[in-house]
Order: structure tokens, then sequence, then C-alpha cells
């Protein structure tokens, strides 16, 4: 739908939150300071029970921008954002996590680099790093080095400050390489709410890859757009899901080269689907164990 009152496509800014009280307020004044004008607010709430809810009704009483809070049991993360894209009335879908930050013309330029080309499915754009006080570490500065610019090792054309990703990334060798992300986090995109009903919406089983398994799907059928202006901030502490969901990401890990076969296998470069090939196709594997078996009773003969 178009806001009637600006004759601009609607965008949705999604909120997923959970016992979000200490950054919330900074993400919500940043998505209500956008010079884009069209935009609503959807928060899907799991049960939090500090002063998420709270903080949210205070901005419903001081703004006309829309705001609505909808009751989420938790089941997942991704669950919560699927039920934010669920609640949404806009054209277009614009993550916004409860510890982030917009700068102000992120939706603008997003919305302006989508409505000029209908080939592009999602569009991102950089992001810059907010560190909490009790943060830094080694560690932390090495994370930021190897993933601070997620396409860097990608040497992708700058085209009018905007980096273009096609499904021919499949076939590269850089696909496969570290960081898997190409993309980056769930608030650093916007797309078009009728694109979760072409390729599906987030997977609910995964907890760690199911951001870039989610781009991976719309690679496949479309251009992912990159704008080299980093237009979000992203905040790192300990008690973001990233890091309370790294002792379950090693099942994600465990199913990411089957997701690869299964659903991306023909994009990919020969020498991987034959490693693909051998290691999941059930009818190599069974040749495989019989060949052995036969070389076992050769050599005790």
């Amino acid at each position: 739908m178009k806001h009637k009152a600006f004759n601009k496509p609607l965008v949705s800014i999604c909120i997923p939150t959970y016992q979000g009280e200490r950054y919330l307020a900074e993400a919500i004044a940043s998505a209500l300071a956008q010079t884009y004008p069209a935009i609503e607010i959807v928060v899907s709430d799991d049960t939090s029970t500090d002063g998420t809810l709270q903080l949210v009704e205070q901005y419903q009483q001081q703004t006309a921008i829309p705001i609505t809070i909808h009751h989420h049991t938790p089941k997942g993360i991704g669950a919560n954002w699927n039920n934010c894209i669920q609640k949404a009335k806009g054209i277009y879908i614009k993550f916004l996590f409860q510890d982030d930050v917009l700068l102000p013309t992120c939706i603008e330029e997003m919305v302006n680099l989508l409505e000029k080309d209908k080939a592009i499915g999602l569009v991102a754009s950089k992001r810059t790093f907010m560190i909490a006080d009790n943060h830094h570490s080694p560690e932390l500065a090495q994370w930021i080095k190897t993933y601070g610019n997620l396409q860097a090792h990608l040497k992708l054309p700058l085209v009018n400050g905007v980096r273009y990703l096609t499904k021919r990334l499949f076939s590269s060798p850089l696909f496969l390489q570290s960081p898997l992300n190409k993309i980056g986090e769930p608030p650093v995109t916007l797309f078009k709410k009728e694109l979760v009903y072409k390729i599906g919406f987030f997977r609910e089983d995964l907890m760690q890859i199911l951001d870039y398994e989610f781009y991976y799907r719309v690679l496949k059928k479309y251009k992912i757009a990159i704008i080299e202006e980093p237009l979000v901030k992203f905040r790192l502490h300990p008690n973001q899901a990233t890091n309370k969901n790294k002792g379950k990401e090693q099942s994600d890990y465990n199913l990411y080269d089957k997701i690869i076969y299964k659903e991306y296998f023909w994009l990919l470069n020969n020498k991987k689907r034959v490693e693909l090939f051998k290691r999941y196709n059930k009818a190599w594997n069974l040749l495989f164990r019989v060949k052995r078996k036969l070389q076992k009773l050769l050599w005790n003969n």
C-alpha cells in the first residue's frame, strides 16, 4: 500500500524484541528520524519481562507515526522475524534490531534504489560498529577485521556507489569461503514484502545461518545490491542474540553443506559439485562402500 499523506510506498520498520529495554529507545529514535516519511513501526515481542513494552508504549504516545505491538510466543529468532513480516502492512520490509541504529537517510536511499531497478530483489548497505565498553577484546578486533567488510574479498565493481551480487556468485570459488554471509545482518537490508511469498520466509529451524540462507534464495532469482555507504550502525555487545546462540551454531553448520547440495547444486562450480555429490548422493555412497568391501576381500585372499 502507499501512504495516503505522502503518496509513497509504505515501509514497515520491523523490530523483533526480547528484553530490549537497554538499547531500544535509541533504535526507535533512529527509525522516527528517517528522512523517508512513509513508515510504520511493527514490534513483535517474545514475552519480554523488562521495560521493553512500556518503552514502546511511551513512543506510541509521542508520535503520529503508527507503532503497533504484537505479542509473540517464543519459538526462536526466525519465528519472531517472520511474525514481524506477517504483521507488516507496508510494501517494503526494513528490519531494525532492538540494539541497532539506522542512519537518517537509510530507508530513503534503499527505497530509491529498489524503485529504480526492478531486477533487484534485496538491497543492503555497509555498516559501522558500536562496541559496548565492556566488550573490547583482541578476539573482537579480529572478528571486525574478518567480518567488517563482507564483500571485500569478492572485488565487485563499484557502480554509482553500489555493488551488485548475482547468481554467478554460486559458481565462484569464493562462494563457500569465509565469510559465508556476503550481505550482512538483517538490519542492513530492505526488500519487498511480496518477496517472502515468492521465495519463502526465514527458516525457523536455523539459529545462526538463517539470514544468509534467505539471501541465497533471493540470489537465485534476483540481483542483490550493496550500497557502499554505511547506513546502519550495528551494535556489538555480550548479550546480543549472535553471542547467545553460539553454543547452538554447530547444528546449523552441520546442515549448511546439505542445504547447498540440495538447493544450489547446479549453480555451483564443477569441483564443488563433485565434492558434494560424493558426500551426499546415496547411490554413490553405497557404491563406494561396496567397492571398499570388495577391495578388503580381495586383499585378504
